[in-house]
């Protein structure tokens, strides 16, 4: 399957009014650490943004930030860490 998939291009991050927009506390903690975390590992946004193309192709009806956890947490097992139990 293509990280290129339709579900992905209609996919954006929640907004309203151009801010970003969290249900709970808990999107918007998964949301900085994701930011942090590229940030500190001096990794590109675009190594990210692979991970959630293919977290959100793999289950398009999946809520937006579960998949953002799950791209996070397999972009840290494909540097060889054990996923977001070494982050936390």
């Amino acid at each position: 399957m293509s990280v290129r998939d339709d579900a992905f291009e209609e996919a954006t991050i929640p907004r309203s009014n151009g801010a970003l927009t969290f249900d709970a506390p808990w999107q918007s903690r998964a949301h900085a650490l994701a930011v942090s975390t590229v940030d500190a590992l001096g990794l590109s946004w675009d190594a990210f943004r692979v991970e959630l193309m293919r977290a959100i192709a793999q289950d398009p009806g999946r809520g937006y930030w579960d998949s953002w956890v799950i791209a996070l947490d397999s972009l840290l097992r494909g540097l060889g860490l054990n996923g977001l139990s070494e982050v936390g």
